[in-house]
């Protein structure tokens, strides 16, 4: 390590400047920033993406779901995991945005069946907007910045993190702004009578 020192005049005034080299031995070496990114390029990497989303929520999820597949959200283990978050306390909410709830409600998806259970900590609504309907994205959102988001919600090609909010905030906000002119999804939930 050699410090030098160097005397500058500027504007009549004298500074001191200072140069320090470093040895070899003196480099600091650098952590690579940790990447907590998750594949999300096919169905089973979606799938695995959104079971880990689910499982590092604490009390609250987003979901936009155009279309709610047969195999999307329908597992043992995401409905244990949605149905924690639901039951986890004062804060506990799970938002769905559904764009056809009534073809959901014909298939008897499982998710909507735990919703008519737990409709306090579950709530659905149906986009009204026209603009909102054409969106064809679908994305998941938790409640620690982590995100999973498909341009397109039939083919499973997207991107997915575990904690990411700079990705994760302009999709909540999208999806809030949405939430916001959609109406209740009355259709899917059962009276008692």
């Amino acid at each position: 390590m050699k410090l030098q020192n160097f005397h500058v005049e500027d504007a009549g005034l004298v500074h001191r400047a200072m140069h320090l080299e470093l040895g070899a031995d003196d480099r600091l070496e650098l952590p690579l920033p940790a990447t907590d990114t998750l594949p999300a390029g096919t169905r089973d990497e979606v799938a695995a993406a959104r079971l880990q989303l689910l499982g590092d929520a604490r009390h609250r999820v987003a979901m936009r779901l155009p279309v709610l597949s047969s195999e999307g959200y329908a597992s043992i283990k995401e409905l244990d995991e949605l149905r924690r978050i639901a039951t986890s306390g004062r804060s506990a909410l799970i938002r769905i945005l559904l764009h056809d709830p009534q073809a959901t409600l014909r298939n008897d998806h499982r998710l909507i069946a735990l919703a008519q259970r737990l409709p306090s900590s579950i709530q659905i609504r149906v986009p009204v907007d026209e603009v909102d309907l054409t969106w064809a994205s679908a994305c998941l959102l938790n409640d620690v910045g982590g995100y999973l988001f498909l341009p397109e919600a039939e083919r499973p090609r997207g991107r997915a993190a575990r904690s990411h909010r700079a990705n994760a905030v302009p999709l909540q906000q999208h999806f809030d702004e949405v939430w916001d002119r959609s109406e209740y999804a009355s259709m899917l939930h059962t009276l008692d009578i």
